[in-house]
């Protein structure tokens, strides 16, 4: 079986197609291309780090987005016209066919910038929480107003009177 019928949900579900697609991805049942290669790194508590082996590419050959909650790269390399005949490549070993690898961010993740450096592209990112949505003590006290008084109905009912 390499996919779920997931129909029925959606006919009683709005809103939960991002979600269901997630577990399809996470599941193995869409196959994920392998080209090009990448890490995610954990640098800090809050900071990561993605790394794509992008051998070839100039940083006029790459695109970054962030749309969504999903950042996409892509990479496509410029032909440069023909290539004269002493110069013919006899083995290509290095690919540099175009590609297009997305990631599915978390909320409140942001990127934070790009570097190319020796055929690796950095993206660097950081998780921050809004203030309104970090957690917070609420300190436990007696309130500053007066204390409530037991109240007679006796003397409700004689001051209703009077």
């Amino acid at each position: 079986m390499r996919h779920i019928d997931l129909s029925p949900l959606y006919r009683s579900t709005v809103g939960f197609e991002r979600l269901f697609n997630i577990a399809n991805q996470a599941a193995g049942f869409d196959a994920a291309p392998s080209y090009p290669p990448y890490n995610i790194e954990r640098n800090g508590e809050n900071s990561y780090r993605i790394t794509v082996a992008v051998a070839g590419f100039s940083d006029k050959d790459l695109s970054i987005e962030v749309k969504e909650g999903g950042l996409t790269i892509r990479g496509s390399k410029e032909v440069h016209g023909e290539s004269a005949p002493e110069s013919a490549v006899l083995y290509q070993g290095i690919a540099a066919r175009a590609f297009e690898r997305r990631f599915q961010l978390a909320d409140h993740v942001q990127v934070r910038g790009a570097s190319l450096e020796n055929g690796l592209l950095h993206v660097d990112l950081v998780h921050e929480v809004p203030e309104a949505q970090k957690p917070r003590q609420i300190p436990i006290g007696t309130p500053d107003a007066k204390k409530p008084e037991v109240v007679d109905s006796a003397k409700v009912e004689q001051a209703k009177a009077a």
